[in-house]
């Protein structure tokens, strides 16, 4: 039985953050719709601009590195927007600090790391949350309680479609971006949230067979490639994934095809429920209309959502919605896409630990 920090109920959760670059703008908007349970108390960037930027925007302590953040700091969690290659180490420095890890997608680039991550938040007694906001989207929830009341009976078949957009510039703004040690490629940057679909929404995966390839970017990484999947419960799909379309983002979709219903959700990221078909009238049917959301940015907007749940988990008010466990199933997708696309061959799931 482990046994987490007692719950915060007489302050605000104090939350620092650790990379002050394009994402970490939505997690410190979310801390601050959140104002009345949760500060922000510290940001850390190695980059002084941004770092400068970060500390004008928020009114928190600057730090220039994460060390010393952790020297002083007076958080109860850290939340990690720094390049995907380094959140492991960082977590568990975290971790050893005796604080909860909140860290983006992906929680890691290696399987190995992800383990240690959860490894060591486990030894540490902290918890650890791996960003998912994209499943508080309302058009995904809707989707979740479909498949979860198994209105579509035996689920057939799956598709899901990322074709997104990342110019040469894109890569270039940031050493780090489009390599294997930091970044990782198409798959686990760029579309890691509907990775996340496939168990999330599906189930196991048994086995799937992937082609990656660099088609059009000066990078180390992919920036197309295609995936068939089985499921354990027999249903077949497949993901195809490309940041090459002409001349924007056209579309990030899922299609599911069962016995009887049949739903997509499309639009450039998953934002429009386009077809809902049931045998059976329920009544979610009625919130389809109004699930649907206009959005210029592919994150969605379940960032706040999500930190509701941090929050009350911190509170000893709920459980976590994606905790390191949770996270391992997505990376452990994305692996296995990397392994089969680098020795061509199917991969089985799970992978051996």
């Amino acid at each position: 039985m482990r046994h987490f920090p007692a719950p915060i109920v007489d302050r605000n959760v104090r939350i620092a953050l650790v990379g002050a670059g394009r994402i970490a703008q939505n997690h410190i908007a979310a801390i601050a719709q959140h104002g009345n349970r949760a500060e922000l108390v510290d940001v850390c960037d190695i980059n002084p601009d941004a770092l400068a930027k970060a500390i004008e925007a928020t009114g928190a302590r600057g730090h220039a590195n994460l060390s010393d953040m952790l020297k002083t700091t007076t958080a109860d969690a850290v939340v990690l927007t720094t390049p995907s290659g380094l959140h492991s180490a960082q977590a568990q420095q975290v971790a050893a600090a005796g604080l909860s890890v909140i860290t983006e997608k992906p929680m890691s680039t290696r399987w190995r790391d992800g383990l240690e991550m959860v490894k060591a938040c486990d030894d540490a007694n902290v918890r650890l949350f791996v960003v998912k906001q994209n499943r508080r989207n309302a058009t995904l929830q809707l989707l979740k309680n479909a498949v979860s009341q198994r209105r579509f009976g035996r689920i057939y078949m799956v598709n899901i479609n990322v074709f997104w957009t990342r110019p040469q510039d894109y890569y270039d703004a940031a050493d780090w971006r489009g390599t294997w040690e930091f970044d990782g490629g198409a798959f686990m940057n760029q579309a890691s949230h509907y990775v996340d679909l496939l168990d999330w929404l599906v189930g196991p995966i048994e086995s799937l067979h992937a082609y990656t390839g660099t088609l059009a970017r000066n990078i180390e990484v992919e920036d197309t490639g295609v995936v068939s999947i089985k499921w354990r419960s027999g249903a077949m799909g497949s993901m195809n994934v490309t940041m090459l379309t002409y001349p924007k983002n056209l579309e990030g979709s899922i299609t599911i095809i069962g016995e009887k219903g049949t739903v997509r959700v499309g639009g450039v990221a998953v934002n429009e429920i386009q077809h809902w078909e049931f045998a059976e009238p329920h009544e979610d049917d009625a919130k389809v209309e109004h699930a649907s959301y206009e959005t210029t940015s592919v994150y969605g907007f379940g960032h706040p959502l999500y930190y509701d749940n941090v929050i009350k988990v911190l509170r000893g008010e709920a459980e976590p919605e994606t905790d390191g466990r949770e996270g391992l199933k997505s990376l452990e997708t994305l692996i296995a896409i990397y392994m089969s696309g680098r020795d061509g061959r199917r991969v089985n799931l799970p992978l051996d630990y």
